[in-house]
């Protein structure tokens, strides 16, 4: 009897501990500082506005600023390079160059205009104004392609090199080319590449931010809807951050063994980086920019805003919204939501840039617009007086 009974207890320890391991925190993005607002169909804090900046657009994608103050967007289906001009308004919207394989980052460095396709990296002469290509495009380097994530991101650093990163081949597997879900970086002729940061399963955005680059991150699927979480990452030569052997659970603390994976030990995660913020399973965070700008209160200024592109693959959705991250504590808020209600959606975000203006504008490949946030001190104190 009594050994029927400690039989009974073990198992229920296990089928306990089965359950616990199962859990896992949801790391659901806090509400927007203060008060918010409806604008332009979405909800924002007090005193941000939401307008339609430019649409037409088949997928946009990445955007950077030009030395002459033009704003240039990938549009990965349609092949093309967009450059606009305007203020509160695209004023014009013209095709910078065309014919590209899904083209994707985008840099401009040493008087080029560098494009990130899903096969490689190519540059065109670039002179300040400029509305269209004068030449032909220039290879300066292959990248594997043909399966799995298929965005490829470009970036310069202080240091006047080239990054680029390349996702992976597959939902969780050991890599044959070291390229694929990592960060290499190359001299700015695109020569003499090496590993930058490894264990990166799709680091779609890149930024540098005092003297650091930072990194959005999409986590394994097929571990249920809250494993892994979503995470964010300060990139440094050499550091590999986990991928496909563990990952993140808590913000700054050791990885956790994939065991679903299997391959090699729990060992192999003290050696991994882990991410300095977190955001909900499978909400995509792919593009990103730190507000440089003077506009925007000063709680936002020397921010990080991530758009979170949205689940596929989820039981009840998440993403679909823009936060903002501090990146000191990791502390990740809701800055814009509304392209998710119940369970319908109206647009998936992308990716965003902050302007010379104070403005910011965001991406939408869904719905094919780009749109433009703004802020007036007076407008939230009419709403906060209205106690609206």
């Amino acid at each position: 009897m009594f050994r029927t009974f400690s039989t009974l207890f073990a198992s229920a320890l296990l089928l306990t501990a089965s359950a616990c391991a199962q859990k896992a925190p949801v790391y659901a993005p806090v509400p927007a500082p203060g008060a918010t607002t409806l604008s332009g169909g979405f909800s924002v804090p007090q005193g941000f506005a939401v307008t339609t900046y430019a649409e037409g657009f088949q997928k946009p994608r990445l955007m950077v600023l030009s030395p002459g103050g033009d704003v240039f967007l990938s549009d990965s289906s349609a092949g093309k390079i967009y450059v606009m001009r305007g203020g509160a308004v695209a004023q014009s919207k013209q095709v910078f160059a065309e014919g590209l394989n899904q083209p994707h980052g985008l840099a401009f460095h040493g008087g080029y205009l560098y494009v990130a396709n899903t096969d490689g990296v190519v540059r065109f002469a670039y002179k300040s104004g400029d509305q269209k290509a004068s030449g032909e495009a220039q290879k300066l380097l292959a990248l594997p392609s043909g399966s799995g994530h298929s965005t490829r991101t470009v970036v310069f650093g202080p240091d006047n090199k080239m990054y680029v990163a390349t996702g992976s081949s597959c939902n969780v597997c050991e890599e044959s080319d070291t390229r694929r879900a990592a960060v290499w970086v190359y001299d700015e002729g695109g020569k003499n590449g090496q590993a930058y940061a490894t264990g990166l399963r799709n680091a779609v955005g890149l930024e540098w931010y005092g003297g650091t680059l930072y990194a959005t991150n999409n986590g394994r699927d097929n571990l249920g809807d809250n494993i892994p979480p979503e995470g964010f990452y300060k990139l440094a030569q050499g550091r590999d951050f986990g991928w496909p052997y563990c990952y993140t659970t808590q913000p700054g603390e050791a990885q956790i063994w994939d065991k679903d994976f299997g391959k090699k030990s729990a060992e192999v995660c003290k050696a991994s980086t882990p991410a300095f913020a977190l955001t909900t399973a499978h909400s995509a965070p792919l593009g990103l920019a730190f507000y440089t700008g003077k506009a925007f209160p000063a709680a936002y200024q020397g921010m990080m805003f991530v758009a979170l592109h949205g689940s596929w693959n989820r039981s009840e959705k998440s993403g679909y919204k823009v936060v903002m991250i501090d990146p000191k504590s990791g502390k990740v808020q809701d800055f814009l939501t509304g392209f998710l209600s119940g369970g319908a959606t109206k647009g998936r975000p992308v990716a965003l840039l902050s302007l010379p203006d104070g403005s910011m504008l965001l991406t939408d490949d869904d719905s094919g617009k780009v749109y433009r946030i703004t802020y007036k001190a007076a407008a939230a104190k009419k709403v906060g007086a209205s106690g609206s």
